[in-house]
């Protein structure tokens, strides 16, 4: 749920200006008023075209729905649908029976008023009445216990001219969108006179001005979950320039933003203007703009297509980099991580689902390469198996997801590897040969964390660097399985803090919790990534600079400047797993493993740390998980300390030796408050986060800025730079190596370069990239 920004970006008329409804020359113009329905909001005349009779689109509009809805494409007299389908009927007929109204009840069992609850009862109640095989199909006892039960809690809840009370989510989407839902569904079983007082009701709390301004608590997937609601008032009155407006008003969500909420060009969506949120309103607006996409198709409002591709490039985008093995990772889903176990397997299972039914409006391109890929999520997910969890949840879901399952035509895709670096969200996601890692950070831009509504009350930490991991097969639920219930919050994996003592709900609500450090981010050649972030502690004095260099089989972890005025120990978490696995430290060679899991190795270059291990059982509220923490301890109040580490995901013991035992392998060129640089010579890479200028490695930066350096040992060699901070109007880097030309050339027109006995690169206004990267290609001398 949102709460107002300020800003007002787009106005209904520029809605209806840009024509968002349908594709240029498709429809016959026939005039359709939108009328006003706000004290002074003027009314508009809205051209749309439709060959036939709006009965008949509405009719279509309907049927569309019920089948998205509702679910269809199964056999109902198969299993395993028969069996499903039939409790849903039973379930159905319990609560029709039970239904027993007075002015405060209307389910003896159920809290009055109830907002979700029920709501979310009538609806599946109107499900089992027009899904086949339920036994009370077209039950007309169901459709007007149905019809009774909308018409009583509009009488006595969701009641026309009553203030709302608590959050608007509620009254706005949550409620409306459930009866109207239901009452689609049932179809004539509502009177009238029961569909008219429910619209007025529903013209109360959403009225058409609510969505003149793309602003406010109307962006994002509030603002596609606002216009599902219009075009569900828009069905229940066969109202055309209700249906228009509802599809017109959805144009700012398919456009990049520069800032705040929505899609940023790098592939980052946020809500509340500063959290990033793939796994929650992302998921949601997904979800929502899939289904419209399904139920206009046909339709004098189809949704046009420019706005189709926008939505099918976010998939690649925006979704599927977080998704892995079926659930979708933590670091984009906001107050919602510790709202359930298993929470982020169902997130993903959502945005599977949103993809396969995407698919089916994709060209055939997208379609059959979508479906690889959600097969290749379904195949490992052990945690929650996604074919047998979506018989619970959704039919249609299912009935797709069976499909591409049983169709040896199909293969499973596996996941890129590689690197996906989101610099306007402050994430970043590496994937290794048979590993996958997931990099929180805050910014300027991008909040420490996310509290609201009594949830995430101690989520403080995860935007301090924190680097959540997964190696092999058994370990899709390593954050799922009640992390988030017990895990230390001082000690998430991978963060730097200050063990000062905090109260719940620190700081301000709904991501209002930036630090004031710009520097944050990195350089990605889309294989390897030297990432950092300027890190200021959360409510605390602590500074500190981190970097990571993102390789094939490990993640070389630096940390320096580490400065603190607390009061109370400093620690940065190398790791924090839910395991009782065993571990084995060999302190003297200055290594350590987890058995299944991984290594860690303390190069000698690490200054001596010593690396600490916990092995715990920590509770929360009815839950108790086992723990196996290693930490590295900075003292009370460090004044630039530092750390180096190596963390080796899915790593033998004998492998982890060997890297230990390797001196050679990473070298640390720099580790202070000015510079990080790293060098892995069997990789050809040198690795540079100039936190201001300077020159370290043969390499010379005049700004801050982030530099990876590939020789990849064919006579050629990338050069990859960024500025994190986003503000270089200009830049100049040198390599003091002789370099014969560019390949292939021109460059971009950003950048110059000057070959010779020294590489020269200049660029211009980089920060027009908005932190992203930009790779020169040369030929070494």
């Amino acid at each position: 749920m949102n709460r107002l920004n300020g800003r007002t970006l787009h106005s209904r008329r520029l809605f209806l200006q840009l024509g968002g409804v349908a594709a240029a020359g498709v429809l016959i113009p026939v005039a359709c008023a939108v009328r006003a329905s706000c004290a002074g909001h003027v009314g508009e005349t809205v051209d749309r075209a439709w060959d036939g009779s709006f009965t008949d689109a509405f009719a279509l509009l309907r049927r569309n729905w019920r089948d998205v809805m509702a679910g269809s494409g199964f056999d109902a007299a198969a299993e395993p649908y028969r069996k499903r389908l039939a409790a849903l009927g039973r379930t159905a007929a319990r609560h029709r029976d039970a239904m027993a109204p007075t002015v405060t009840s209307l389910w003896p069992d159920l809290a009055f008023p109830s907002f979700i609850r029920i709501p979310a009862r009538l609806l599946a109640m109107a499900r089992a009445y027009v899904l086949p095989g339920t036994g009370v199909t077209g039950d007309a006892s169901l459709g007007a216990a149905v019809a009774a039960g909308i018409d009583h809690y509009r009488r006595h809840v969701y009641v026309a001219g009553a203030d709302p009370v608590g959050n608007w989510w509620d009254w706005e989407i949550g409620v409306p969108k459930r009866l109207l839902d239901a009452a689609v569904l049932i179809g004539s079983h509502l009177t009238d006179e029961q569909g008219g007082a429910l619209a007025k009701a529903v013209d109360h709390f959403v009225p058409e001005c609510r969505l003149d301004d793309y602003s406010g608590t109307s962006t994002g997937a509030n603002r596609v979950d606002l216009c599902t609601v219009t075009l569900l008032r828009a069905a229940l009155g066969s109202d055309p320039g209700r249906a228009a407006l509802a599809v017109a008003a959805l144009a700012p969500v398919f456009s990049y933003v520069d800032e705040g909420d929505g899609f940023h060009r790098d592939g980052s969506f946020l809500q509340h203007t500063r959290v990033p949120y793939q796994g929650g309103y992302g998921a949601v607006l997904l979800t929502g703009v899939a289904t419209l996409l399904a139920v206009l198709r046909g339709s004098p409002w189809e949704i046009d297509n420019r706005s189709r591709q926008f939505v099918f490039d976010l998939v690649e985008k925006s979704f599927a980099p977080f998704v892995h093995d079926g659930f979708c990772m933590d670091v984009v889903r906001g107050r919602g991580i510790g709202r359930e176990p298993y929470g982020d397997h169902r997130r993903g299972r959502e945005i599977a689902a949103a993809i396969l039914l995407l698919s089916e409006a994709a060209p055939a391109r997208e379609r059959i390469r979508w479906q690889g890929m959600v097969k290749g999520w379904a195949v490992p997910d052990s945690g929650r198996p996604m074919l047998k969890a979506a018989l619970n949840s959704d039919l249609g879901f299912h009935a797709r997801l069976a499909s591409i399952m049983t169709d040896d035509a199909i293969p499973a895709a596996g996941e890129p590897t590689g690197h996906r670096l989101f610099p306007s969200s402050a994430r970043a996601v590496h994937r290794g040969p048979d590993w996958c890692a997931a990099l929180s950070m805050a910014s300027s831009r991008v909040a420490h964390y996310e509290y609201g509504n009594g949830e995430n009350l101690r989520g403080w930490h995860t935007g301090s660097g924190m680097l959540c991991w997964w190696a092999g097969d058994g370990h899709g639920d390593q954050y799922s399985d009640g992390y988030w219930q017990t895990v230390d919050p001082y000690r998430l994996p991978g963060t730097t803090v200050s063990t000062r003592r905090l109260p719940d709900g620190a700081g301000e609500e709904w991501g209002e919790t930036c630090p004031p450090a710009r520097w944050v981010g990195g350089a990605t050649d889309g294989t390897y990534a030297m990432i950092g972030q300027h890190l200021h502690g959360f409510e605390s004095s602590l500074e500190a600079f981190k970097s990571w260099l993102f390789l094939d089989d490990a993640v070389v972890c630096l940390g320096a400047g580490i400065t603190c005025a607390d009061g109370v120990p400093v620690e940065t978490v190398v790791d924090n797993r839910r395991t009782d696995a065993t571990l084995i430290v060999h302190e003297a060679a200055g290594w350590a493993h987890l058995e299944g899991h991984g290594g860690y190795v303390l190069p000698a270059q690490a200054g001596g740390g010593r690396m600490h291990r916990l092995r715990e059982e920590r509770k929360g509220d009815s839950t108790t998980r086992s723990y196996v923490t290693l930490w590295l301890d900075h003292g009370v109040d460090p004044a630039s300390a530092g750390y180096v580490y190596l963390l080796l995901p899915g790593a033998s013991p004998a492998r982890t030796c060997a890297r230990a035992s390797d001196a050679g392998w990473v070298r640390v060129l720099a580790n202070t408050a000015r510079r990080q640089a790293i060098q892995v010579p069997s990789l050809g890479i040198t690795a540079v986060n100039f936190w201001n200028a300077g020159t370290v490695g043969g390499l010379t930066a005049d700004g801050p800025c982030a530099v990876l350096v590939r020789e990849i040992g064919d006579g050629t060699a990338t050069l990859t730079v960024s500025d994190p901070r986003c503000d270089l109007s200009g830049l100049t880097v040198t390599w003091d190596r002789p370099v014969a030309g560019v390949h292939p050339s021109p460059v971009d027109d950003l950048v110059s370069v000057t070959t010779g006995d020294r590489l020269t690169l200049t660029f211009g206004r980089l920060a027009d990239l908005a932190g992203s990267s930009t790779t020169v290609t040369v030929r070494m001398s």
